[in-house]
């Protein structure tokens, strides 16, 4: 597995083996970061990848021009892999990792501008962890189509095999029309 594109496109990225962490394709990254940079989503941005696996998505962020990312994981294999990613990229200065369970950690990580989840698949506490997040621009990575609550922006849905990736931005959180 590579990096897609920007500063640190075509390093390689070691993923932990098994079938545990399931690394984020090259092909649909790349269309990610694409939508992504036409929404205005990524430079300078400070990023939090919750379910970060090898890293690869913030990595991308980071080599797109982000300012900062903050990566949680905890898987061990996966979080030893995400370690030497960043270490062997040189790029610790622009990261903090921390090892734990992303949902306990997102109430206690502060604001980010880009915030990227790809839980493993069959995750089905979309509600609850979209409904914890205030602002920010948000990828969803799932295996189905995930609906967003009420007050956020659905900005693009799309299928790649068995990947669906959702855009979308928090929006204010009035009170919902009866």
């Amino acid at each position: 597995m590579r990096v897609v594109a920007g500063a640190l496109g075509g390093r390689k990225l070691v993923c932990p083996e098994g079938e545990d962490t399931r690394p984020t394709s090259e092909r649909v990254r790349e269309a990610m970061f694409n939508s992504l940079f036409s929404l205005d989503a990524i430079d300078g941005a400070r990023v939090l990848d919750l379910f970060a696996g090898s890293g690869a998505l913030g990595i991308e962020a980071l080599s797109r021009s982000a300012k900062h990312a903050t990566f949680i994981e905890q898987d061990r294999a996966a979080l030893a892999a995400l370690r030497e990613n960043v270490e062997t990229l040189m790029i610790g200065s622009q990261c903090t990792v921390i090892a734990g369970d992303g949902l306990r950690h997102l109430e206690s990580v502060g604001e980010y501008d880009l915030i990227l989840l790809d839980p493993p698949y069959g995750f089905d506490g979309w509600d609850t962890l979209l409904s914890s997040i205030e602002s920010g621009t948000v990828v969803i990575e799932s295996d189905r189509e995930v609906n967003p609550p009420f007050g956020w922006v659905v900005h693009r849905v799309k299928r790649y095999g068995g990947t669906v990736v959702t855009l979308a931005t928090a929006g204010p959180r009035g009170e919902e029309e009866e």
